[in-house]
């Protein structure tokens, strides 16, 4: 039999058909006209090759074929109705672990936040945060293995198998120690003056930054490269240093120890993505945790 001819809504008539052993009344308990369940009933004989309900005393009678398909249908229909609305799911039962791949930001951000919400919520998940240090598309195989659950980052495209969610516009801040002698007019002459903090986990001491000034036709030093952000303060706290950062990664105490500024020169931000494979769609752990990483971000 070719499964794509045939129509479910078939056998919810049917179903009802089969219960109310009458066409007026299983018509009045589905919304339907009588003709209209007359005519799901004719259908129905043609798809099984049988008469299926047969006149009898004041009700209609299954046929033995009929009696044999009352159960498979039943627990069809309901299998069918847990796929397109599963049952509510008590998050507190939940015992799972879920593997994220994020990088020092945001998850020097929300991992502290994103923890005590699920400890308050479904204590039984457990999280795994993994520094991805590969590139976008090891991280979409990553996903696509299961290896992985759930990954920030920016996902400049996906296809159709994984699901991509914005979670914020994210734009550049330059920041450096209060006192700092380029904080006072500070302009381009000035933050290039003095040697720069660059944050990469591959090392990378050449960043679209440079692509930057070279358009303008200018180029900077870089005095240190560090792998993470939360270097990042210190470093500055106790040097002539200047990092420029996403504003997010600004600690939230910055306006006692640091001069926060705009860039001198116009700095392209960057969209940061949650991501995950479309076979976990279903997965209540992966949701309730991708919820949670999006309200915390959406928000910050």
């Amino acid at each position: 039999m070719n499964l794509r001819s045939v129509d479910l809504n078939l056998l919810v008539v049917l179903d009802a058909l089969f219960d109310e052993g009458h066409v007026s009344r299983a018509a009045k308990r589905l919304g339907l006209s009588q003709p209209a369940a007359s005519s799901a009933l004719e259908r129905c004989r043609q798809l099984f090759n049988d008469p299926l309900l047969e006149r009898g005393k004041g009700m209609m009678r299954l046929t033995p074929k009929a009696e044999s398909l009352r159960v498979p249908i039943k627990n069809l229909l309901a299998d069918v109705n847990r796929v397109l609305d599963p049952p509510a799911v008590d998050l507190a039962t939940l015992r799972k672990t879920i593997r994220i791949d994020m990088a020092d930001y945001p998850s020097v951000v929300i991992t502290g936040a994103l923890h005590q919400a699920l400890a308050e919520s479904a204590p039984g998940i457990d999280l795994v945060v993994q520094s991805g240090q590969g590139s976008v598309e090891d991280v979409l195989d990553d996903l696509a293995k299961g290896t992985v659950d759930l990954a920030v980052s920016m996902f400049p495209k996906v296809d159709g198998s994984f699901r991509r969610h914005v979670l914020r516009k994210e734009h550049f801040v330059v920041m450096m120690r209060k006192g700092h002698p380029a904080a006072a007019a500070f302009d381009l002459e000035k933050w290039l003056t003095f040697p720069h903090l660059v944050v990469s986990g591959l090392g990378h001491s050449k960043v679209d930054l440079d692509e930057t000034l070279a358009a303008h036709g200018r180029e900077r030093r870089v005095g240190i490269v560090v792998p993470g952000y939360l270097m990042v303060p210190p470093l500055l706290a106790r040097s002539d240093l200047i990092a420029m950062i996403p504003s997010l990664c600004v600690p939230k105490d910055a306006a006692g120890d640091f001069a926060v500024l705009e860039p001198p020169i116009p700095v392209d931000g960057f969209t940061l993505h949650l991501v995950w494979h479309g076979r976990r769609d279903q997965d209540p752990a992966v949701h309730h945790v991708a919820t949670i990483i999006q309200g915390l971000l959406e928000g910050a």
